[in-house]
């Protein structure tokens, strides 16, 4: 039970590499959130923990070893955004910053599509914005992928009245 196959620090390694790599790969991913995730997002995510497994624990199977590896990976998470909370750049990097996705009234298809982001995901946040295109300011696709919403000024004056 407390016998290891592998060094603790070996773990350690592990545990770093596949968190530096899967946050690189989480950050070209895109900036769809949790609450976003289709069916097959979630699968994804489900079959990469799966294949990573092995690799983060290099078949060391022992409590001790799966404990290691879980405070390796919760250590870096809290270390990463402690950077992150005091450094712009660091947060920039690890988070990435909001992308304009529609201005003056046009929904811009090229930058969803290089966002990975549909249409119809703009049009949902317009709809809960109770905003028509046309009276859309801006679309930010914020860096938790969100998308917030800012209207026109003269339609502002005219929602807040009615």
């Amino acid at each position: 039970m407390f016998e290891m196959s592998l060094p603790w620090w070996e773990l350690v390694l592990r545990g770093a590499a596949v968190y530096a790599v899967l946050l690189v790969l989480m950050r070209l991913s895109g900036k769809r959130t949790v609450g976003q995730f289709t069916p097959f997002d979630l699968l994804v995510v489900m079959l990469l923990s799966e294949g990573v497994s092995n690799a983060l624990t290099g078949g060391e199977e022992s409590l001790v070893g799966g404990l290691i590896a879980a405070c390796t990976l919760l250590g870096l998470n809290a270390l990463v955004s402690r950077l992150s909370a005091r450094s712009d750049r660091i947060r920039k990097l690890t988070e990435g910053e909001p992308v304009v996705v529609g201005y003056g009234g046009r929904i811009l298809d090229e930058r969803l599509r290089a966002e990975h982001v549909t249409r119809e995901d703009v049009l949902e946040a317009l709809r809960e914005a109770d905003c028509d295109v046309a009276d859309m300011k801006l679309a930010l696709l914020e860096a938790d992928g969100k998308i917030s919403i800012l209207r026109q000024a003269k339609d502002m004056a005219a929602h807040l009245r009615g």
